[in-house]
């Protein structure tokens, strides 16, 4: 108790220091610029030479004047640097001392109506709110279910990475879709100081199938009930947020809210932000028991330790079994039990500001809980129509999250200074293969880009087939640039058959794909169309890479390989399934050429038939496939149209008569066809 007093009667004084030395300062500038009784005038106006008030002895008391404040600002700095150290080595501002005053924009823990400004903060004797620890681990839960709700997760990432200055652990519960996508876009991301652990979302479906819910994230809605069974035992605290969350600020300000809970708080929430729960949208609106307005739940603080204690699992399910009984079901999934829980017992609940969960629900009422736009700190899109929503600051809302969608995620792989990330052998081991590399060689950056990690989102759009069960499927595979996007709908119109795409782009190109992608009726008539985002990074396409990835993702016994701006015939899909049986390629070593034609010209009637190609082939508007390049950059010599057919079967595939790039006799010269000619070493 003796060393607690004596640190506040330094902290006491040296506080007096910082307020009177400024304060007597001014009394002597005040002072000092007086003269004969009489103000002297420091204005820009008055102080020039020709001013009548202008005199040389004046020049020199101004000059003396500015002397003597930059000396008191220097003064103050240096006791301002004092407190900050003083305040950081007394033992009132350690993790886990209960005697603490907070900031005045944290909020407080009293349940109030909505309203505009900033909520008023708790206080207490002596010191301020703890600063989060400068290499704290802050934990992040998210349910994430689907294709659509991966994306959503990226930008939401994205805006936390780009704000962050401590490492991150998220844990994501996830189904099996999601955590195929999630696990392949972070180990490829390679961002230092995050850790991702994932949790089978599908194993929990049980502890929560048996509530009815309308909501339309649907049973996926309802997984943070159960997050106190799900995350490790060891983890004691968690912040958790909806997937349509974007953040503006770090989310270490929102883990310090945590040191603001007392006795039974352990529930961090925000004011639903609409006249939901007040029941008063509709005639015979009857919605959950709420208290007052009720609490949305995509953001949430949660102490887990003290929930385990308090019994979590046995009250949540008490209060939904007892409130469906005449409910008969939810309608904003998990939102509606918590809320009916609080209701109960509103001494678990924490109230976090409103800026903290800026709600732009089809009701929402949030302008009415914040002067400005620059103060708020997390924008939640939770509503169905998303970017589509009505509020008087929707654009700067809009802008902020489009902001993140199409921000180069490749500019976050920043290392956290003075934070070191934990060792990864993949990380090191292709920082050894660099530097093995010769920076004199004229093909070094071309060598260099071999190591490159692409940050790489399969199944970018909804994905949904199943194979044929006679084995005989084939999945044409195919890598493209955003120059042949134009492609897209041609072959999906030849191939009805599933499709596996690598797409090489930026992430505002990735965008601008999606946007394409949703308003074609052909692309979206198909769910079996694969298409892998491999994200844009050094000068080189990576051509290899591109196939590889397009490659791996298919779930058919064989593949059709082409490039991008070949159009298969019309039927050439059944017609290949046909020919996997009569050549018996299950059991055979075989590969099936189909022979390839070219135009220079745009517009071309597709040809229907045998006849009508050879027609073409005579009057000159198509020719055989590179005609004009020497045969040994080309296919074998014996590979001719078939007699008896449309396709040809080469027991053995001569590949060394086929053109590739050999990185031994790598040359200037042939790095640079190399460059022009997009492609990389095999």
């Amino acid at each position: 108790m003796l060393g607690i007093c004596r640190g506040r009667r330094k902290f006491l004084a040296a506080s007096l220091t910082l307020l009177f030395v400024p304060a007597f300062t001014w009394i002597y500038l005040f002072s000092g610029s007086f003269e004969d009784g009489k103000a002297v005038s420091l204005s820009p106006i008055e102080s020039q030479p020709h001013s009548p008030h202008y005199t040389a002895s004046n020049q020199r008391e101004r000059e003396s004047l500015e002397i003597r404040m930059r000396e008191v600002e220097e003064e103050n700095r240096a006791l301002r640097k004092q407190l900050s150290l003083a305040q950081s080595r007394s033992p009132t501002h350690r993790r886990g001392n209960h005697s603490k005053t907070y900031s005045m924009e944290e909020g407080t823990g009293d349940s109030e109506s909505l309203r505009a400004g900033i909520v008023a903060g708790n206080s207490s004797e002596c010191g301020q709110q703890p600063a989060v620890e400068k290499c704290e681990t802050i934990h992040v839960a998210i349910v994430c279910a689907g294709y659509n709700a991966s994306r959503d997760v990226v930008t939401l990432v994205k805006s936390v990475l780009f704000h962050r200055r401590n490492p991150l652990h998220f844990h994501l519960i996830a189904d099996a879709i999601a955590k195929q996508i999630l696990a392949t876009l972070f180990q490829t991301w390679m961002v230092p100081a995050v850790r991702i652990d994932f949790y089978d979302a599908d194993e929990l479906k049980s502890e929560v199938s048996w509530i009815p819910n309308k909501h339309y994230s649907g049973i996926y809605g309802l997984m943070k009930l159960v997050l106190t069974k799900t995350l490790p035992s060891s983890l004691e605290r968690v912040i958790v947020l909806d997937t349509d969350i974007t953040f503006a600020t770090d989310i270490a300000e929102l883990w310090a809210v945590f040191h603001k809970f007392k006795g039974q708080q352990v529930l961090g929430l925000v004011e639903n932000q609409s006249d939901w729960y007040l029941g008063n949208l509709w005639k015979n609106h009857r919605p959950w028991p709420a208290l007052g307005r009720g609490y949305n739940t995509g953001v949430i603080l949660l102490l887990l330790d003290k929930l385990r204690k308090m019994k979590w699992e046995q009250m949540w399910r008490l209060t939904a079994e007892r409130e469906l009984m005449s409910m008969l079901s939810t309608s904003l999934a998990d939102q509606d039990i918590f809320n009916a829980v609080i209701k109960q017992n509103p001494f678990l609940v924490y109230q976090l500001p409103c800026f903290w969960n800026v709600q732009l629900s089809d009701h929402t009422r949030s302008e009415q809980c914040y002067r400005d736009v620059s103060d708020l700190k997390v924008i939640h899109w939770n509503s169905p129509k998303k970017l589509r929503v009505k509020n008087k600051h929707v654009e700067f809302f809009r802008n902020l999250y489009l902001t993140f969608l199409e921000y180069d995620g490749n500019l976050l792989r920043r290392e956290l200074f003075g934070c070191p990330s934990e060792a990864d052998i993949n990380s090191e081991n292709l920082q050894k293969q660099l530097s093995e590399l010769d920076e004199d060689d004229l093909c070094y950056e071309f060598r260099r880009e071999r190591f490159t990690v692409h940050r790489t989102h399969l199944y970018f759009l909804h994905y949904e087939y199943e194979p044929a069960s006679d084995n005989t499927d084939v999945t044409l595979v195919a890598q493209l640039s955003m120059d042949r996007l134009q492609m897209l709908e041609a072959i999906c119109k030849h191939w009805e058959g599933p499709i596996s795409l690598a797409l090489y782009l930026s992430d505002a190109e990735a965008q601008q794909f999606l946007r394409y992608a949703q308003g074609s009726e052909v692309l979206m008539s198909r769910r079996n169309v694969g298409y892998h985002i491999v994200y844009k990074e050094g000068q080189f396409y990576p051509v290899n890479l591109l196939r590889n990835v397009a490659m791996k993702h298919i779930s058919t016994p064989y593949m059709f390989l082409s490039d991008i701006d070949f159009l298969p015939m019309y039927g050439l899909y059944e017609y290949l399934r046909k020919s996997v049986i009569q050549l018996d390629l299950a059991n055979t070593k075989k590969a099936l050429i189909v022979p390839a034609f070219e135009t220079l010209r745009y517009r071309l009637s597709f040809p229907k038939s045998k006849a009508e190609l050879l027609s073409m082939l005579d009057m000159g508007t198509l020719f055989t496939f590179r005609a004009w390049i020497e045969t040994t950059n080309s296919f074998p010599e014996d590979i001719k149209w078939p007699t008896d057919g449309k396709i040809v079967s080469v027991p053995e595939y001569e590949r060394d008569k086929v053109s590739r790039l050999d990185e031994r006799a790598c040359t200037n010269e042939l790095c640079q066809m190399a460059d022009s000619h997009h492609t990389l070493p095999s």
